[in-house]
């Protein structure tokens, strides 16, 4: 299988789109993407 990595820029707001996942605890920036 091609594991490719795929670079990803999160950045910026207070990343209420990705709420509830994305909380105090668990910044968006490391919360899993696409079932990684």
């Amino acid at each position: 299988m091609d594991k490719r990595i795929i670079p990803l820029i999160m950045c910026g707001g207070a990343g209420t789109r990705l709420w509830p996942a994305s909380r105090e605890v668990r910044p968006k920036q490391f919360l899993p993407l696409f079932g990684a």
